[in-house]
């Protein structure tokens, strides 16, 4: 986990920690006059309500309630959240002695505000003392353990949802790193190739004409402006694509002559539609690698695209023998692509090979996304 991921997760903690303690506080607002009800009745059941002053007997029990449970809500969590990780298997034993020390003290507190305002005599302190601290220290665990339980429960299990999500996000981070690293690996092994042969083409003009090595030297170089380019982008225009495909063709016709013959019937409507970049160059590339240049009549190139609303087509075909698409190799230009293709697209473009007319065609489907 990364420093600010961990500082994000540890905020998060501790604005939960602060939530709970704030919602005990606000919900104690809400239990302590059901409570009061509570124990009136229960004090009614057990022979203990005065009916001769139920008001002033339902008013002392009130007072009991407020001075034992506002100071739960803020001691119990602050004991339970600092606690529980120091000392987990003590925590209860805890909890509940802070308990009774408090409704002990509040039981004091309690008693001595209702001698001082008239429900009882002053000198009944300690009698009012007495006879009520066994009923507070059995409410108040009662009711402080529960409510105790049942918060750590919802606070561990909210950690543990946090925790989840933040081993999802970074396994999701270190996926998408680990595809960011394969693809430049891919990419990699692809332009040194394309370099090589873009070279020798140049090479083999440089003795017969200069000029037009010149121009092949400017071309190779916008070539390799786009690869970079391409590098970071992953996807680019269809009509960026083709430039980078002509741009190849011209120079492997300067190196090939007539024995290279190519067409391209790409309408200029598909031009936005977003592609792998060096995809088509890929699929060309092979055809004159793998046909054009083992070939003494050469090859016939063809580059062909289509599409509808919702997917594109793009086709490269030659006149060559065809393959099989179990035979290529890792590391072969085609099966680079398909894992290219994977990265950047998954399951929605795929590469299919097939024979037509006489003719291996390379067929790319893709979403038709702009």
């Amino acid at each position: 986990m990364s420093i600010q991921q961990g500082t994000e997760a540890r905020s998060a903690t501790g604005d939960r920690k602060v939530g709970m303690g704030n919602r005990w506080f606000y919900s104690s607002l809400f239990w302590i006059p059901g409570a009061t009800v509570l124990i009136a009745l229960l004090f009614f059941s057990l022979g203990h309500l005065n009916l001769s002053r139920p008001a002033q007997h339902i008013l002392s029990i009130f007072i009991y309630s407020v001075c034992i449970s506002l100071p739960c809500t803020i001691i119990l969590p602050w004991i339970s959240f600092r606690l529980t990780s120091r000392f987990p298997r003590a925590i209860i034993l805890i909890q509940s002695l802070t308990l009774v020390l408090i409704a002990s003290i509040g039981t004091m507190l309690a008693a001595f505000v209702v001698c001082n305002i008239g429900i009882n005599n002053t000198s009944r302190f300690w009698q009012e003392y007495r006879a009520s601290l066994p009923f507070s220290v059995v409410i108040t665990l009662t009711i402080g353990l529960a409510v105790s339980a049942y918060e750590t429960m919802r606070y561990r299990l909210q950690a543990a949802m946090l925790e989840a999500r933040t081993r999802q996000m970074e396994e999701e981070r270190a996926n998408k790193l680990l595809a960011e690293a394969r693809l430049s690996s891919l990419e990699s092994s692809i332009h040194p190739h394309f370099l090589f042969n873009t070279l020798n083409s140049i090479s083999a003009l440089i003795p017969s004409d200069p000029q037009r090595a010149e121009n092949l030297v400017g071309r190779l170089a916008s070539l390799l402006r786009f690869s970079l380019n391409a590098h970071h982008s992953g996807l680019v225009p269809l009509s960026q694509e083709l430039k980078i495909v002509r741009d190849y063709l011209e120079i492997e016709a300067a190196r090939f002559g007539p024995r290279l013959r190519y067409k391209i019937l790409v309408p200029d409507t598909l031009g936005s539609i977003r592609v792998p970049a060096m995809s088509l160059q890929t699929l060309v590339e092979n055809s004159i690698k793998h046909v054009g240049a083992v070939r003494k009549e050469g090859t016939s190139i063809e580059v062909a695209g289509s599409a509808d609303t919702a997917r594109a087509w793009l086709e490269v075909s030659d006149d060559g023998p065809g393959f099989s698409p179990d035979r290529l190799e890792a590391g072969h230009g085609l099966s680079n692509l398909v894992a290219r293709l994977e990265l950047l697209l998954g399951s929605e473009a795929h590469l299919e090979i097939r024979r037509e007319n006489e003719r291996t065609v390379v067929r790319l489907s893709l979403p038709a996304v702009s």
